[in-house]
């Protein structure tokens, strides 16, 4: 029977540096919107997007509670508790099942760990709200890359000490919200637009009915003997797009090129991200307005209109039929489908519209052509079911010394990790929640090892060659702190048959047509490798596959050669001449982060990894798994 007395509410809590406060939308534009237009031709291309964080949205229930509950939310970077109060969920009364209303907006960042606590408490009346009063009924700690990892997480309440609070459960369901992952091709052209180089009159008419404002002081075009240029041309239309801001001003988002002596023309497609057309907002205003070129700047009014990327996609709704087993139809209906497939605005001059009544337009404006090309985004292929399998491979060779002395990078100090550890266990920490089994495989190489001792570049540290695999970033740990008694540092720095046999694993998922798998190998090295070629080789076919490479350098070795493996400063070339299909590796020197806290070292060693992630499965056409199993569900499309 349902508890009569309390209520239910949530109070989420956020560590210092949060915010709950979504920031404003993108004003990036098109790389060359400023640029003055040109009169050739321009081949169609995707506008330059900026990339921020991604936003999500958290809803919560319970089920069943022992009475009727209020619910609270913390969050904290660190491992103790220490979080900040942000907000609460409205009061659900007299419910053992609350299902709230109330959501909360949150910054995902796929390389940082965030830690968050729900907790669930039962109040007793307005009066004793969020008051220590409240009965703590229990509550939940995960990450926040654990809730993104399986959208739908469900977990048991805890009361204190880690008991459970009888059958209770606590449900989160993240929803991505960004709205940037797409973008639009669109093709515009124009009709009886005026033609502005007939400029005779101070009486808005022309000899051929040409308007031009009235008492206009515009200077003729003249050449360099002083005639008139243009006599008997028309003008030279571009057009130019902007969308309204928050704060009212207009962004140029495209600029057209020049059509030279045209009154109807038309324009090459171009593309535009979402974000830069209308901030992901269908309904945002957009203005269009089409000029006369002048080679010296002074482009002349032709006349604008106005709309909203809404209005554009209603205008290519195509109709729909009823599917019978085949279809059934009309060719009248066939045809209204295509007819309807464009969007057409008068292309208006106010000037002209204030000095005269009978003034129309200053020619159409037509939207023939509207292609909308959803980008998936990181998310969605993580949402989609996507696991990030890490792969571990540490550098055992004897530049690193003797383990037993304390200036070692190998040595073991209680009380003070080395460099492999606070590396290993930074991007450990943020790669375990992206794969369901968390287990990492931990390999070594430039070490000999037991029984023969002769020296590998590939051997598992836990030396379970049938199974390299450890539970957990904990076991990598453990693995590696009892695999150094038992080998001999030695060399060289191999590490191409590493990268070699991870890509051997990719390969066999590239072969299942499925976004289902991603490696990430991450290489922990105190020099430069000394197989360079090869490992530029392996590199090299690594990039078709699912897979990224992380190296990090410890120690103070000259590191300048391995920047060559990073592709920032140009493509990677094979020793043969091959390119890189991708740019896969990301090296970092651990000196340059010594003094970062580790939520800094893995944010710079993995903030690359959502973008190689979804190149990837661009590059093979391949869409979030999700996705792609309602796309197999659904059958053939009936829609023309």
């Amino acid at each position: 029977m349902p508890y009569a007395g309390g209520a239910p509410f949530l109070l989420p809590l956020l560590p210092q540096g949060w915010s709950l406060t979504l920031p404003q939308p993108d004003s990036a534009t098109v790389a060359d919107a400023a640029r003055a237009p040109s009169a050739h031709a321009r081949t169609p291309r995707i506008a330059s997007v900026v990339h921020a964080g991604t936003h999500l949205r958290l809803s919560l229930g319970c089920w069943p509670t022992k009475q009727s509950l209020p619910l609270a939310w913390r969050g904290s970077l660190e491992q103790r508790w220490c979080g900040l109060q942000v907000d609460r969920t409205e009061v659900v009364r007299s419910s053992l099942n609350p299902v709230f209303s109330k959501v909360f907006t949150v910054d995902y960042y796929f390389e940082e760990v965030r830690r968050l606590r729900f907790e669930v408490y039962d109040t007793h009346g307005p009066s004793s709200l969020g008051c220590d009063e409240d009965d703590f009924l229990g509550g939940m700690e995960c990450t926040l890359g654990q809730i993104v990892a399986q959208k739908k997480m469900t977990r048991p309440l805890l009361l204190k000490l880690g008991r459970k609070a009888g059958k209770s459960t606590i449900t989160v369901i993240a929803e991505d919200i960004s709205g940037n992952n797409g973008y639009v091709e669109l093709s515009f052209q124009a009709r009886n637009l005026d033609d502005k180089e007939l400029k005779l009159s101070d009486d808005g008419e022309t000899a051929t009915g040409a308007q031009v404002p009235v008492g206009t002081t515009e200077e003729p075009d003249l050449d360099w003997a002083g005639h008139l240029t243009d006599l008997f041309s028309k003008s030279d239309p571009f057009l130019e797009l902007f969308r309204a801001n928050e704060d009212g001003s207009e962004q140029l988002v495209y600029r057209t090129e020049v059509v030279k002596n045209n009154l109807s023309p038309v324009w090459e497609p171009f593309k535009l991200s979402l974000s830069s057309l209308c901030s992901c907002e269908e309904t945002r205003p957009l203005k269009g307005l089409v000029w006369d070129h002048d080679a010296r700047g002074k482009h002349d009014f032709i006349g604008a209109f106005s709309t909203t990327f809404a209005e554009m996609q209603a205008a290519f709704t195509r109709g729909q039929h009823d599917f019978i087993g085949a279809f059934s139809t009309t060719f009248a209906e066939m045809q209204a489908a295509f007819t309807r497939g464009q969007a057409q605005w008068d292309c208006v001059n106010p000037k002209y519209q204030q000095k005269k009544r009978s003034y129309k337009n200053s020619g159409i404006v037509v939207l023939s052509d509207l292609k909308l090309h959803r980008v998936h985004s990181f998310l969605d292929y993580i949402m989609g079911g996507c696991q990030i399998h890490c792969t571990v491979a540490i550098d055992f060779t004897a530049s690193n010394g003797d383990p037993r002395n304390s200036c070692s990078l190998h040595h073991i100090n209680p009380y003070q990790p080395n460099e492999y550890l606070r590396a290993l266990v930074a991007v450990g920490e943020v790669c375990q929640d992206y794969d369901s089994d968390k287990r990492f495989s931990a390999l070594g190489f430039g070490a000999r090892i037991p029984p023969n001792y002769e020296v590998s570049h590939d051997f598992a540290i836990n030396f379970n060659p049938e199974d390299d695999e450890c539970e957990g970033i904990q076991g990598v740990v453990e693995a590696y702190q009892n695999c150094l008694p038992r080998i001999q540092l030695y060399g060289p720095t191999n590490v191409a048959p590493i990268i070699s046999k991870v890509a051997r694993m990719a390969a066999a998922e590239e072969h299942t047509g499925e976004a289902s798998q991603y490696y990430i190998l991450l290489i922990l090295t105190d020099g430069v490798v000394t197989d360079m070629a090869d490992t530029r080789e392996a590199i090299v076919r690594a990039s078709h596959l699912p897979m990224s490479i992380i190296i990090v350098g410890v120690g103070n070795a000259d590191f300048t050669d391995m920047q060559v493996l990073d592709g920032d400063d140009g493509i990677l070339r094979a020793p043969h001449g091959e390119t890189a299909l991708r740019d896969i590796v990301q090296f970092v020197p651990f000196r340059e982060l010594k003094n970062a806290s580790p939520t800094a070292l893995a944010k710079c060693v993995l903030a690359e990894v959502p973008r190689q992630v979804v190149e990837y499965y661009s590059h093979k056409g391949l869409p979030p798994r999700s996705l792609g199993a309602q796309a197999g569900e659904a059958g053939p499309s009936t829609a023309p």
